[in-house]
C-alpha cells in the first residue's frame, strides 16, 4: 500500500517523496497499527493521516482543537480535490446533521471535529453509524495535564474510541512533547502496542537567537522596517503590550494588525483573515493567536517577552518557516519577564503541585535565555533528544566573538554561595559580592564573610547575570519555587578545586531577512494574491512560497515540467497550472526581448 500512498502524495499534494518520518507513520497506520507521531511544527504532520485517509475504505475522523485550524485544513483539502468537511460550533444543527448524513453515505474521506463535540450524546449516537477507519488526534499533547495546552475535553477521546462498534486505527500527532507528555498521550488514549515515531525536534531552516537588554520597541520597529514585505508574528505577554506595540508600529506606517482574547470575536476574525490573506504583513498578538494557523510563509517570529515555558516558545517560534524556507526566531529577554511569568503562575487557580511544575518549566525557559551554547541543541535536549549536535546557525553558534575565560569570577560566586550555606537567592549573593550595605546583608552578618566585596568592581546586575549564566549551564542549581534558592551543582566542584575552567560567549545581533529581488517570484506572488482574493482562500492554500520560488528558479514552460515542481500535483495543475505558466512564459519572453535589444 505504500506505493499507492506515494501515488496519492504525488497526485494530490504534488510531492514525489515523503519527508523524514512521514513514510514511517503512513506505513504504520496503513498496516493497522496505532501510531504516535512527534514531529516539529512545519514537519508535515497532517499529510501523515490525510494520505492514509484516502486509502482506507471508510472515513477518517480528525479531532482538532480550533475552528480556524479545521477551516484551513478543509479548505486546502477541498482545493486539492479531496472530499473533506468539518463540524463545529459555527454550524447550525441542520447543517451539522446534513454533513453527518453525507459522511455516512460515503461522500467524505475526512471529517474534522472539535473534541468538545464528544460531549454531545446525539452526536455520539449518530457517529456509531459511520464507517470509521481511522481517528487522527491533532495537537495530541492537549490530552496531558503536564502539557502546555491541556484541554480537559481531550480526556473524552479514550471513552469515545471504546464506545465505537469497532476500534479504528488511531494516530496521535504533536510537535511539542517532553518524554512525560509522550507517556501521557500513550496512556490516556489507551493506545496498545502503538508505534512511536520521533523525527527529532530540530528545524534546519530556523535561525534562533536571544537578545538581552534591547530597547524592545525600537528593535521591533527597526526589524519590521528592514523586512517590509515579509510576513511575521510578534508575540507579547499581555493584551496591554499588544495594544500599545501595534498602535506604535501602525502610527509609523507599518503594515500591522493585532489579536488577543480581549478583542471582539468579529475583530479577531477580521484581523486574522487579513494576516492569512497577506493583506497585513505582521500580526502582533498574545499566545491566544496561532495554534493551528497554517500560514506557510511566516518569515519571522519575534517574542517581545519571554514565554512561560519552552514548549510554548518552540511551538510559537515554529510557526515561522512552515514552507521550509529560512526564517528567523528572535526572543527579546529582559529580567522583568521573570517577574511577569511568576505573577501569572501565582495568579493561576491551580494546585500547589501544578504551580511547582510550572515553576520548573519556567526555570528551564530562563536557562534557555541565559545559555551561551547552541540554542537549537539546548531545546532538543530539553525534549529528550540527547544526541543532538550544535546547529551552526543560531545566534550563539554564529557569533564570531572569542570565548572569554570567567573561571575566576565563577570561583568567587561559587565560594560565596557555599559560605552563605546555600540558603539564599541570586540577588542576595550578588549584593554580598558587590559589598552592598543592604539591611538583609548586614542582618545576616554577610559583611563579615571573606567573599564580601570580592566583585565590587562589577555592577550588581552584571553579577546577577553571571549567576544566571552559571545556573543555565548547570554549575549552580536553584530550587523550583516562588523564591528560588541558589545551590552548588556537581559541575562547580572541579572549578572550585582549580581542575576545570568556565567559558562565556556573548551573542551577536540577529541577521536580517533578505528580501527577494527575483522579479518573477514577485509576479507569481501577485498572481497568487489575485487568485486567492477571487476564490476566497488564503494565498498559501493555492501554492506555498517555496513552490513559487522553485517555479521562479526552474522556469517551467509546459505541463510536464510544471508537475516536477514540489507542491504542484495534478489537481492543483488543473486548477491553476496554466495561469502560472502564462505568467512564467510572459516573463521569459520579456527577458529574452531585453537581452536581444541589449
Amino acid at each position: 500500500m505504500l506505493q499507492q500512498a506515494k501515488q496519492i502524495l504525488a497526485q494530490y499534494f504534488g510531492y514525489t517523496s515523503f519527508r523524514k518520518g512521514q513514510e514511517q507513520i503512513v506505513e504504520s497506520l496503513l498496516s493497522g497499527q496505532d501510531t504516535v507521531g512527534i514531529m516539529p511544527t512545519g514537519g508535515g504532520k497532517s499529510i501523515c493521516y490525510q494520505v492514509p485517509a484516502m486509502l482506507f475504505q471508510g472515513i477518517t475522523i480528525v479531532i482538532s482543537p480550533l475552528i480556524s485550524l479545521m477551516k484551513d485544513q478543509v479548505d486546502a483539502l477541498v482545493n486539492m480535490g479531496i472530499p473533506a468537511t468539518q463540524i463545529n460550533s459555527s454550524l447550525g444543527a441542520k447543517e451539522a446533521w446534513d454533513r453527518l448524513r453525507k459522511a455516512r453515505d460515503g461522500e467524505y474521506k475526512l471529517l474534522y471535529i472539535a473534541p468538545e463535540r464528544l460531549e454531545s450524546e446525539s452526536f455520539l449516537a449518530m457517529v456509531q453509524e459511520l464507517p470509521i477507519s481511522m481517528v487522527a488526534i491533532d495537537e495530541a499533547h492537549c490530552v496531558s495535564q503536564w502539557g502546555h495546552d491541556f484541554r480537559p475535553s481531550y480526556l473524552m477521546i479514550a471513552s469515545f474510541l471504546q464506545a465505537l462498534p469497532q476500534r479504528p486505527v488511531v494516530a496521535a500527532l504533536t510537535a511539542t512533547a517532553t518524554p512525560e507528555v509522550t507517556e501521557d498521550i500513550r496512556r490516556l488514549l489507551m493506545m496498545s502496542d502503538e508505534r512511536l515515531v520521533m523525527t527529532g525536534f530540530g528545524r534546519d531552516n530556523l535561525i534562533l537567537s536571544v537578545r538581552k537588554g534591547e530597547d524592545r520597541r525600537s528593535f521591533v520597529y527597526d526589524y519590521l522596517q528592514a523586512n517590509r514585505g515579509q510576513a511575521g508574528i510578534v508575540y507579547a505577554a499581555t493584551r496591554k503590550d499588544v495594544d500599545e506595540l501595534q498602535a506604535y508600529l501602525h502610527k509609523r506606517g507599518l503594515s500591522v494588525t493585532k489579536y488577543h482574547a480581549g478583542l471582539a470575536e468579529e475583530e479577531r476574525a477580521r484581523n486574522q483573515e487579513a494576516f492569512l490573506y497577506d493583506d497585513v504583513m505582521t500580526m502582533v498578538a498574545t499566545n491566544a493567536f496561532g495554534m493551528g494557523i497554517d500560514k506557510s510563509n511566516v518569515r519571522y517570529v519575534i517574542h517581545y517577552n519571554m514565554p512561560k515555558n519552552l514548549e510554548a516558545y518552540y511551538q510559537e517560534a515554529g510557526r515561522a518557516g512552515r514552507d521550509g524556507e529560512t526564517s528567523e526566531c528572535i526572543l527579546l529577554f529582559h529580567p522583568q519577564d521573570i517577574q511577569t511569568q511568576t505573577f501569572f503562575i501565582e495568579q493561576g487557580q491551580v494546585s500547589e503541585e501544578r504551580k511547582e511544575h510550572e515553576y520548573k518549566k519556567l526555570y528551564a525557559m530562563i536557562d534557555y535565555c541565559r545559555t551561551p551554547r547552541c540554542l537549537q541543541q539546548h531545546i532538543v535536549q530539553y525534549f529528550g533528544e540527547t544526541s543532538a549536535e550544535e546547529c551552526g546557525r543560531c545566534g550563539n553558534c554564529t557569533n564570531d566573538l572569542e570565548l572569554t575565560d570567567i573561571t575566576v569570577e565563577a570561583q568567587k560566586i561559587f565560594s560565596c554561595v557555599k559560605r552563605m550555606k546555600e540558603r539564599f537567592g541570586a540577588s542576595l549573593v550578588a549584593q554580598v559580592l558587590k559589598a552592598s550595605k543592604n539591611k538583609k546583608v548586614l542582618q545576616f552578618g554577610f559583611d563579615k564573610l571573606p567573599t564580601y566585596g570580592l566583585m565590587k568592581e562589577y555592577g550588581e546586575k552584571e553579577i546577577q547575570d553571571l549567576i544566571q549564566l552559571l545556573i543555565a549551564e548547570d554549575y549552580l542549581k536553584v530550587t523550583e519555587s516562588k523564591y528560588p534558592v541558589v545551590m552548588l551543582g556537581e559541575k562547580a566542584i572541579p572549578v572550585l578545586k582549580g581542575e576545570e575552567k568556565v567559558w562565556q560567549k556573548i551573542a551577536m545581533r540577529p541577521m536580517k531577512q533578505e528580501e527577494s529581488d527575483d522579479g518573477l517570484f514577485e509576479q507569481l506572488r501577485q498572481l497568487r494574491k489575485e487568485l486567492s482574493q477571487k476564490e476566497g482562500v488564503p494565498p498559501f492554500v493555492i501554492f506555498h512560497d517555496s513552490t513559487l520560488r522553485e517555479m521562479s528558479s526552474v522556469c517551467p514552460l509546459d505541463r510536464q515540467s510544471m508537475l516536477t515542481i514540489k507542491g504542484v500535483g495534478s489537481a492543483k495543475y488543473d486548477k491553476y497550472g496554466e495561469r502560472f505558466l502564462e505568467q512564467i512564459r510572459a516573463f521569459a519572453a520579456e527577458k529574452e526581448t531585453v537581452a536581444s535589444e541589449g
